[in-house]
């Protein structure tokens, strides 16, 4: 059974190099890789099929793996990577590098700026460090293990707000091959929140709107369903922001868990409560 995760240039890293150093370099690699995307956006990518959709994004995809790919395998050899980007679930003991290199993959071809670059690395089922990038902004994301989120090495506290009712939530769109009953519950889940909080944010990618409530500009954020490589990077940042990490019935989190809620301590149980009705 996995464990809920807790609130709480490039040179070969070895065993004995800490987890602080490997953060470090793991912000260098993931900078490097969203160069690339940053080069690729401008203009509005068309495509008249979901097969030439599904080529565009996986040629952004490869064109960010290529470059962060190989500098993370230097870094932790015996590593191994998660393939499937969209893939939940637990993990297998050992360490893994779970990677989005283009989240927010259809906002990038659609020349909108809500996209970025991420890596988490997981050892035995705990994410122990994540860096996550926004070339547009030149923002750096990361967060460590029991020493706290940062952007760009200055610490990230949770909004101290203690009144959903003058909160700002958010939520991410389904995919587009989501079970009925996962778009149905989504559908229901904004109603309650527009009755019961100020404002409701609705958009992709998720691991953006999460980066906003580590950083205390957003209160809340909850999803159902949902990929590691959309979760994990932006759990880690909340939890070492202060934050709460449960499910959206107010039970530990796990990737196996159904659905999902990151929030600041003070509206989380008011959230808990919304999200329940």
């Amino acid at each position: 059974m996995p464990e809920p995760i807790h609130s709480t240039g490039i040179a070969a890293i070895t065993g004995s190099t800490t987890d602080a150093d490997l953060l470090t370099q793991t912000a260098i690699a993931v900078r490097a890789a969203a160069s690339v995307l940053r080069e690729r956006f401008g203009d509005v990518v068309r495509y008249r099929s979901r097969e030439e959709l599904m080529r565009a994004l996986a040629a952004n995809d490869d064109a960010a793996l290529d470059v962060l790919r190989p500098r993370l395998a230097l870094l932790r050899p015996d590593a191994r990577f998660v393939e499937d980007e969209l893939a939940g679930g637990a993990l297998p003991p050992g360490e893994w590098w779970v990677l989005d290199p283009a989240e927010g993959n259809v906002n990038h071809l659609h020349a909108l700026p809500e996209w970025a670059v991420t890596a988490t690395l997981v050892r035995d089922s705990q994410p122990v460090l994540t860096a996550v990038h926004l070339p547009l902004t030149g923002e750096t994301y990361t967060a460590r293990a029991g020493a706290g989120a940062r952007l760009d090495g200055r610490p990230l506290h949770v909004s101290r707000t203690t009144d959903l009712g003058l909160s700002l939530v958010a939520t991410s769109q389904a995919r587009p091959d989501e079970d009925e009953k996962v778009v149905r519950r989504i559908g229901s889940s904004i109603t309650a929140m527009l009755f019961d909080a100020l404002v409701v944010r609705t958009s992709v990618p998720a691991t953006l709107h999460l980066l906003h409530v580590a950083a205390g500009r957003i209160d809340a954020f909850w999803q159902f369903a949902g990929a590691r490589a959309d979760l994990l990077p932006g759990a880690l940042l909340v939890a070492e922001a202060g934050g709460r990490i449960t499910d959206a019935e107010g039970r530990p989190w796990t990737p196996r868990s159904e659905s999902f809620l990151a929030a600041a301590p003070g509206v989380h149980t008011e959230a808990v409560t919304t999200l329940s009705r």
